[in-house]
């Protein structure tokens, strides 16, 4: 009897060679560009103006970017110095078996996502093809808009650069252009949109957690991403031999410490904006009120490249990558992407913008306890050492007990736990708490039963990747075992 390669070493999830790293510093900024103009930015500038000024507002929205850009960087070294995908990576703290259930939360919620901004999407789609020509079925415009997002996504990490290059500096333009229209909207309604709040200003501890509900909303939006980083990462060019992590990660530095919270803090304010200029953080419905003909259409078009750009970096990928990791070989990477789009479909995110901002901060608590986790397992425990090989073995050293790294999944469950106890700093206890029990269970129980060779030995040479000047080469042909033929067998 034949026995199948093993399912761990599916061709989408090897590490990518130094050679076919082609994102550089400008390629991932303008992929940034896009990805950050989404309609959740929007919804949290326009719950944020409940009770602080714009001001407050904007200093939260960059004390989150920049706390949760910081959470992207230093996870992405994952993909740069190894050139490892996030389920990948995760069979360390969690388990060859056990990796599948906290990123199946990541891949579920990123296709959540994705089916999110493609209704959105297709909401502005509807909005322009009845200006034009009097059409109006928002659902067969987000089937198109969906398919449309798979294909692109399914081509390759190329073809999402070269959309992104087309789209971000259109985007950058038409955001200006709606900033002063619902900028002059809501001066025409009397309001000054640098002191406005919708009721009167909070002050003392009431304003503080209004304000931190704004840090962490905007931590827990992008607290997907940070834990996946490395998807992307991945690609990032990156110099052989360089030891400075700085030059190292330059790539991510600059897009998610800079192009990011910029972008991102731009959006907040369109979205505070808006709801003083007609009640409704929507810039869909806000700028049907306030602009029409040619430059309503113009507007709208930006809405749907938004989500496009930022569906296919930020959700499409991720939720395909996982999903190619649980189903193994027999799941290529563009059946992940299909699978993407059917979950999040199915979701009817139609019915789940309401609830966003409280999910967010959620969400925040459960991925950050993630962040937490991996941040111990590759910088306190193995120093950034890593035994790729060992990560595509089933019985290599990350089995652990059947498959199950015990030390991850309970350090997730209690940090995510504890995050959402106290939800206005749901992003940071989680962070806090996944990282602190991890390090106590991992150093002290289970790397005492199952011996880590990068810890035990942690060579340089051995277990560095691209600072050594290393690509990870994994053998992927079939093994072929004859199994004896036993007498219940020929029965």
């Amino acid at each position: 009897m034949k026995k199948s390669s093993n399912y761990l070493k599916s061709p989408d999830l090897l590490p990518i060679s130094h050679e076919d790293r082609n994102i550089g510093p400008f390629g991932f900024a303008v992929i940034w560009v896009g990805m950050a103009i989404v309609l959740a930015a929007f919804a949290i500038g326009g719950a944020g103006i409940l009770n602080l000024p714009l001001p407050m507002v904007i200093l939260a929205t960059l004390i989150g970017s920049l706390a949760i850009g910081i959470f992207m960087v230093v996870i992405g070294d994952i993909g740069v110095e190894h050139g490892l995908s996030f389920p990948v990576y995760m069979r360390a703290p969690f388990g060859t078996v056990g990796t599948h259930i906290p990123s199946i939360v990541r891949g579920v919620t990123a296709a959540c996502w994705f089916g999110i901004n493609t209704y959105f999407g297709a909401t502005a789609i509807n909005a322009i093809l009845n200006l034009l020509f009097g059409f109006d079925n928002w659902f067969i415009c987000f089937l198109f808009f969906a398919a449309a997002q798979l294909v692109n996504t399914a081509l390759g990490i190329k073809s999402i650069e070269r959309f992104a290059d087309l789209a971000a500096p259109i985007i950058i333009l038409i955001s200006c252009w709606m900033y002063i229209s619902l900028s002059d909207k809501a001066a025409a309604g009397g309001k000054d949109i640098w002191s406005w709040v919708e009721e009167h200003p909070v002050t003392g501890a009431a304003a503080f957690t209004a304000f931190m509900v704004v840090v962490m909303a905007n931590m827990g939006f992008w607290s997907t991403l940070a834990a996946d980083m490395p998807s992307l990462s991945r690609f990032f060019k990156a110099p052989k031999n360089e030891r400075n992590w700085f030059k190292r990660n330059k790539t991510q530095l600059i897009g998610s410490l800079i192009v990011m919270p910029i972008t991102n803090t731009f959006m907040i304010i369109i979205g505070a904006v808006s709801y003083m200029a007609v009640s409704n953080s929507d810039p869909v419905v806000a700028l049907q009120e306030a602009a029409s003909g040619i430059a309503l259409g113009v507007l709208l078009l930006m809405i749907v490249l938004a989500q496009w750009s930022t569906n296919t970096s930020a959700n499409v990928i991720p939720a395909a990558t996982v999903f190619s990791n649980v189903g193994g070989p027999k799941v290529p990477y563009w059946v992940g992407v299909i699978i993407a789009g059917i979950i999040g479909t199915l979701a009817q995110p139609w019915s789940l913008f309401e609830v966003l901002n409280s999910a967010l901060l959620v969400i925040g608590g459960i991925l950050t306890s993630v962040v937490g986790i991996l941040f111990t397992d590759y910088y306190l425990l193995r120093k950034r050492r890593v035994n790729v090989s060992d990560l595509y073995e089933v019985d290599g050293q990350f089995k652990y007990l059947k498959g199950v790294n015990w030390a991850g999944m309970i350090a997730w469950i209690i940090g995510g736990v504890v995050a959402n106890l106290l939800p206005a700093y749901s992003s940071i206890i989680g962070f806090v708490v996944g990282s602190v029990v991890y390090y106590c269970l991992a150093k002290f129980w289970v790397f005492k039963q199952y011996k880590q060779a990068e810890i035990e030995d942690p060579s340089d040479e051995k277990y560095l990747g691209i600072t050594v000047g290393r690509n990870w080469k994994i053998e992927t042909n079939e093994e072929v075992v004859t199994i004896p033929e036993t007498v219940e067998g020929r029965l």
